[in-house]
């Protein structure tokens, strides 16, 4: 039998349209830097709300993907690593 490791990784995505759309917002943005994604989980939802703007829909989010052997050396201090924990903290606000 094979094992597995998954890591995950908190996410906000936002959107003036839905929490649908954030969370669409958030994944979509972390797949062009993660491969293998797995698992999106909500954790919480929100609505920034200011005067005289729109409305703000915020998902907070946990999501999974594989790491693989290429993801192991990566958290071993090569250039991949990085732009993990820039996903990480580029999509919070």
């Amino acid at each position: 039998m094979s094992s597995s490791v998954y890591r995950v990784t908190a996410l906000v995505g936002t959107s003036t349209e839905s929490w649908e759309r954030a969370a669409q917002v958030a994944i979509e943005t972390a797949a062009g830097t993660l491969r293998d994604l797995r698992v999106a989980r909500i954790v919480e939802q929100d609505i920034h709300i200011q005067p005289g703007e729109p409305l703000t829909y915020r998902v907070r989010m946990e999501l999974s993907f594989k790491y693989d052997r290429a993801n192991r050396a990566a958290a071993n201090g090569s250039e991949q690593a990085a732009e993990v924990d820039l996903v990480d903290v580029a999509l919070e606000e």
